[in-house]
């Protein structure tokens, strides 16, 4: 007899359907005998699963257990096809009804006492789930909040082998119900820029930042408050939709990270990855490849402390991300795309001491060697960096007398409302860092007087095409912020002084 389950496996962010077949044949020297590509994880289920049933007092066949994976040509990864092989073993003698398994996909990791415990990835599994026309998805509890906001699905938590017998059985077995989350969901933030005395310039580069999706650099000695900025833009960045909380948690989930509310991940990612961070740590990789931080920011920010500190390399491989939103990771048998659409915010001293520039203490770095640091970031990683500034150190009786500054959410309604014209004009969930250069010959047309000061701005600076788009961009937000349609001379100096760089 062959018994069927369906199951999933993991492939970057994404699901790929797995059907199990069990054929059960005399007695021989082996008892297990399992095919289509299983990793070292799958094929110890054998163990596991084996151990599982006899312990929940089910009974275990005495036969030759055949088990097929398909398709064969798909590599399948981890413990999570413990529970949908248990399933299918038990409906071959009849204590699971086979056509309970028919259009009911089943994940889940098995202990030996026949617990099941959480697996990766299960808003992507339960969302391939509704799109193959499954009826039912059956994984652990720990899992069903985040799969429960697919539609159209019903979604079943169960905390052992038992549960599942007892849910297919028809037993009177009632799981944990769960509610679909709202349409979004502010989060509360224990942190304010109105914690922040000062530095008013930085805090409107920030604004401009949240609102069009910029990238920035800050430069400044220790002490002037970049981090303590930077920590701060999640703050007034507009609150997830539910689209992109999904988004976000489709990748924390399968990285092996379960952080979220309700089971969705509500809250703006900021991820501060140390300067020793790797290659694949930052953009993603490994043998099996799994989601970096530019990939873990998705829709919040990507904060780089003390950025030429980091290996040049692996800043360089920042520039893809940057442009294409995206992360592609190449493999002999595969080549898988993670989302990286983040805002990248870098902060770094003005020398390898820290102190050029303060007339309290002595800058120790001889030019030569500020010139080798401020050189680690390369000119076409700059290039995609929209605004730098520069954020001084205050001094003692600015701190003392200095009122607090603008609440975050006084600066979110501005952003909120920036955003919303930019959803008119180019389409929901797009900003105005991602306009191509046709959108930006399209929409910010330059008036004469706009054009006579650009062409001085570009001959002066001696700026490359990629930044002359990216200062129109930025001039677009400010114009967005204003409230108004039309990019003016105003709008487009107040760019210009967000780059304090002699770029080529």
């Amino acid at each position: 007899m062959i018994a069927k389950a369906y199951a999933a496996t993991l492939i970057g962010i994404d699901a790929h359907l797995v059907e199990i077949e069990i054929d059960l044949r005399p007695p021989g020297d082996q008892q297990f005998v399992m095919v289509g590509l299983p990793d070292q994880a799958v094929g110890e289920s054998k163990v596991r699963v084996k151990s599982a049933i006899k312990n929940s007092q089910l009974d275990f066949p005495n036969n030759l257990v055949i088990i097929n994976l398909a398709p064969g040509d798909l590599r399948k990864e981890g413990p999570a096809l413990d529970l949908p092989i248990a399933a299918a073993l038990l409906s071959t003698n009849g204590q699971l009804p086979a056509s309970e398994l028919e259009r009911t996909l089943i994940l889940g990791e098995l202990g030996l006492d026949g617990a099941v415990r959480g697996i990766d990835g299960a808003v992507s599994i339960a969302l391939m789930a509704a799109e193959r026309g499954f009826e039912r998805l059956i994984l652990p509890k720990q899992n069903a909040p985040e799969a429960a906001i697919t539609p159209n699905l019903e979604v079943f938590g169960v905390a052992n082998l038992n549960e599942l017998v007892q849910l297919l059985n028809g037993a009177p077995f009632t799981p944990e119900s769960f509610m679909m989350t709202p349409e979004s969901i502010l989060p509360k933030y224990d942190i304010d820029y109105a914690d922040v005395k000062g530095q008013r310039h930085a805090i409107r580069a920030l604004e401009i930042v949240a609102a069009g999706g910029h990238n920035l650099l800050m430069t400044g000695p220790p002490g002037s408050g970049k981090t303590m900025l930077a920590r701060r833009l999640p703050t007034i960045l507009p609150p997830l939709t539910l689209e992109e909380s999904i988004e976000v948690t489709r990748i924390y989930s399968a990285s092996g990270r379960g952080e979220g509310r309700n089971g969705l991940v509500w809250e703006r990612p900021f991820r501060s990855p140390h300067h020793s961070a790797s290659h694949a740590a930052l953009v993603g990789g490994g043998k099996t490849p799994k989601p970096g931080e530019v990939s873990m920011a998705h829709k919040g920010v990507l904060f780089l402390d003390e950025m030429p500190e980091f290996d040049r390399p692996v800043l360089e491989a920042l520039r893809q991300p940057l442009e294409d939103s995206v992360v592609t990771v190449s493999r002999v048998h595969s080549t898988i795309t993670f989302p990286a659409e983040c805002i990248l915010i870098g902060a770094m001293n003005p020398c390898p001491c820290g102190f050029r520039g303060l007339p309290e203490q002595k800058c120790v770095s001889s030019p030569a060697t500020c010139g080798r640091y401020a050189s680690k970031i390369s000119g076409p990683l700059l290039d995609r960096i929209d605004l730098q500034i520069e954020v001084p150190r205050l001094k003692t009786e600015e701190l003392l007398g200095m009122q607090p500054g603008e609440p975050s959410a006084a600066i979110r309604e501005r952003v909120v409302a920036a955003r919303e014209r930019q959803d008119r004009r180019l389409g929901r969930a797009r900003v105005n860092a991602k306009m191509s250069p046709r959108e930006i010959r399209e929409l910010v047309v330059l008036d004469e007087e706009c054009t006579d000061f650009m062409r001085t701005v570009m001959n002066r600076l001696n700026l490359s095409a990629r930044v002359f788009d990216r200062l129109l961009k930025v001039g677009r937000t400010i114009a967005d912020l204003a409230g108004t349609d039309q990019v003016n001379r105003t709008h487009l100096s107040e760019a210009v002084q967000y780059r304090d760089r002699t770029d080529s």
